[in-house]
């Protein structure tokens, strides 16, 4: 079992824009089994490249649904429902924070598999939720940088004085 470390909010690898994956060899396929299981310790239901530290456009999902495990590469949100809905959203990279987050509910994205495969799916439910929240990571957006200014600081805040706490221990 392959554990990888998963970056959280300061780690600068969070607020860069991924590369493009242009190499599809087994060692990949090897880096995304470790993920999946970094996935299930951490209790997620995605992941993406920067938050194991590697800047690349890539991310995985496992919502525990039935075809709902998927590895996206160089994916690009090519449609999205103008019918938006507020959700709960956590963030492994944001331990312990959640808000509710407006996304649209329907999304379409083309992508890659882990051979280099192209694909498109269409999404809509939780799927679609995880799609855009992993998304964002590849474009250096964390979910809290979709929340109002007042509540992002007062969040952020309580974050920084609970895990000063616990480094002091």
């Amino acid at each position: 079992m392959v554990m990888l470390d998963i970056y959280t909010i300061g780690d600068e690898v969070l607020r860069e824009k991924g590369d493009r994956v242009t190499k599809f060899d087994p060692s990949l396929a090897i880096l995304i089994d470790a993920m999946y299981e970094t996935l299930e310790e951490a209790d997620g239901i995605g992941l993406a490249a920067p938050q194991v530290g590697i800047s690349k456009r890539f991310f995985i999902v496992d919502t525990r649904r039935p075809g709902e495990r998927i590895a996206f590469f160089n994916p690009e949100i090519v449609e999205m429902s103008h019918e938006v809905g507020m959700y709960e959203e956590g963030c492994l990279s944001i331990p312990g924070v959640y808000y509710d987050i407006e996304r649209p509910l329907k999304v379409t994205v083309q992508a890659q598999d882990v051979t280099g495969k192209a694909f498109q799916l269409e999404a809509d439910g939780i799927l679609a939720r995880v799609i855009q929240h992993e998304y964002d990571h590849l474009e250096g957006i964390l979910f809290v940088d979709r929340m109002e200014e007042g509540a992002r600081e007062r969040l952020l805040k309580a974050y920084d004085k609970k895990h000063r706490k616990e480094r002091k221990r």
